[in-house]
């Protein structure tokens, strides 16, 4: 699973942990979890946070990480930016 860092429009940075992936919901984003080997975004999804579309940045997205992607001592490498909101 990955994390996102949600940059807000006052330019503090909240990260959601274990999140699979995001979706607007009328006024809000939320970031979900799937469960069970499932791979979109439906009624047995865990929603772990949700936020004003307005007040978002910037989305950021950590890739899982690779082998190949690993420093020495097995943290990941890079950081990869998805998804901006405007």
């Amino acid at each position: 699973m990955a994390f996102y860092a949600v940059t807000l429009n006052d330019q503090t940075t909240d990260f959601v942990e274990d999140a699979d992936a995001y979706q607007q919901e009328g006024p809000l984003t939320t970031f979900f979890a799937f469960t069970n080997q499932r791979e979109i975004v439906d009624s047995w999804s865990v929603r772990l946070a949700s936020y004003r579309t307005a007040d978002i940045a910037a989305i950021r997205r950590s890739a899982p990480a690779v082998l190949a992607d690993l420093d020495p001592v097995g943290q990941p490498a890079t950081c990869d930016e998805v998804s901006l909101a405007s």
